[in-house]
């Protein structure tokens, strides 16, 4: 049986190297160098894992100096655990989960903290918002946001920064 996108997408290094990969393709040297901190045969391990759950692709090889080197793309499967993954989990894999991924966030929040460029301050935003929703919205709004989000998703040039846009809906059971 196939691991579950969750299974394989909810480890640190796994959610930097998709985060490096979004929107763009990457050779593993270039991955290499936007990781620095991760040794080269932890990174490869965890490329390899992504690889083989169809969650990064493999788009290009050339040979450099002797050895294959790979351009790397976000692959087939969505990086994000589905509702039926999310209903699998016990409360401990899903605390896991979702402690990796704020972990994740705080990890690119630390990173942005520690370039001490004050600039990029301009694109720094983050705030909760409160929805009314039933079960038959989530997919509307994800379709929606996802066609708001579309033309931002690849770099077209023209002087774009790279900016992480993390969400995280989680329901309130005093409203119940």
């Amino acid at each position: 049986m196939a691991q579950s996108v969750a299974d394989v997408v909810m480890h640190p290094v796994r959610l930097r190297i998709i985060q490096q990969l979004g929107g763009r393709e990457l050779t593993t040297a270039q991955l290499r160098d936007a990781l620095p901190d991760i040794a080269q045969a932890t990174l490869y391990r965890h490329v390899a894992a992504l690889v083989d759950a169809q969650i990064v692709a493999v788009v290009g090889e050339r040979k450099v100096r002797g050895t294959i080197e790979r351009t790397l793309a976000l692959g087939e499967r969505v990086a994000r655990a589905d509702l039926a993954e999310l209903r699998a989990m016990d409360d401990s894999q899903l605390r896991s989960s979702f402690l990796t991924f704020l972990g994740h966030v705080g990890g690119t929040f630390d990173r942005f903290l520690a370039s001490g460029d004050r600039e990029l301050r301009d694109y720094l935003g983050f705030g909760q918002t409160q929805l009314y929703v039933n079960a038959e919205d989530l997919p509307v709004i994800q379709a929606g946001l996802a066609e708001v989000l579309a033309p931002y998703l690849t770099d077209s040039g023209g002087g774009r920064r790279r900016v992480s846009l993390s969400s995280a809906l989680i329901p309130d059971p005093a409203d119940s």
